[in-house]
């Protein structure tokens, strides 16, 4: 592309009025107070999980600069086996989940965005229904413990396994494929699988992403769904464990399966259990943030 091409793409139009300076500097003064909204308690919890228990307590619990950088929070909190454990049965449950959760949404929302499906509208009214009207907790609770689920991980993955709002947003996202790709896959006969994952969802890149990091991030940050369907807590996943450590001042034994009320535990090891529940979604998102504004039918028909 030339360089006048590139310049008159990046033209401000003609009815947009050039910013002031005083709105310029308001932007920016917005901007910068909101970053550091953000930025400043996330570097306190950081900063206060590597600084001593010694400088925490004389600060009043928090440390804006540690005076010596010290892992020992994490060590202490990693080699005593529960928040281990815990980390791994979240990274089981959020990854196996997103993925069927995926796999599920994808499947039904290709099926319900084709025309002339057998159902489709009662279908689509029925999840809507319950999109609108969603269980209590009573008789969400009754149906799992009468499939025999409780007790067992499916409990934190079955229950909410198709979003409807995710649903909805990836039916809508197959209908705005243009139809001539649909009819050029069927005169070279391919069968309705195959265009779906040689076709749509090769295009469909973008909502993939938004839609199974909100499912992951779903699985990651439930903690409730463990109390009330795992009765051994050795079983619970990082956000579970985490509730207690930072917010009931439980105190995990070395047996994962047991647990006691104690005097609160340090605030360095509760901050490095926050830490340690933060990170990993932190890492996903900056490699699925691109595909959130990225054009991928752009060129798709060629005319």
């Amino acid at each position: 592309m030339s360089r006048t091409a590139q310049a008159h793409r990046t033209a401000r139009p003609a009815w947009m009025e050039k910013p002031k300076p005083v709105t310029q500097a308001g932007k920016a003064i917005a901007l910068v107070v909101t970053v550091l909204l953000v930025v400043i308690p996330f570097w306190v919890v950081i900063a206060t999980s590597l600084a001593p228990d010694a400088q925490v307590v004389e600060n009043g619990g928090w440390a804006l600069w540690p005076d010596e950088f010290s892992f020992r929070a994490y060590d202490k909190v990693i080699s005593g086996g529960v928040v281990t454990h815990a980390l791994l049965v979240s990274v089981g449950v959020t990854v196996i989940g997103t993925a069927a959760s995926l796999l599920c949404t994808v499947l039904l929302a290709y099926a319900l965005a084709r025309p002339g499906v057998v159902g489709g509208k009662p279908m689509m009214l029925l999840i809507l229904f319950t999109f609108l009207f969603p269980p209590g907790l009573i008789p969400s609770f009754l149906v799992v413990d009468g499939l025999g689920l409780r007790n067992s991980y499916w409990a934190l993955v079955l229950p909410v396994l198709i979003n409807v709002f995710n649903l909805v947003v990836v039916r809508g996202f197959f209908q705005g494929i243009p139809e001539e790709l649909y009819e050029a896959a069927r005169l070279d006969g391919a069968s309705e699988l195959r265009t779906l994952f040689t076709i749509v969802l090769p295009l469909s890149k973008a909502v993939i992403a938004v839609v199974g990091l909100f499912y992951a991030v779903g699985y990651w940050n439930d903690f409730f769904r463990a109390v009330l369907y795992l009765d051994d807590s050795g079983m619970w996943p990082l956000q579970t464990v985490m509730r207690g450590y930072v917010t009931q001042g439980q105190k995990f034994t070395d047996d994962a399966s047991q647990m006691e009320m104690t005097v609160q535990a340090p605030q360095t090891i509760r901050m490095a259990v926050v830490v340690l529940g933060t990170l990993p979604i932190l890492c996903v998102y900056p490699f699925l943030q691109r595909y959130f504004t990225k054009g991928v039918l752009t060129g798709a028909v060629k005319s």
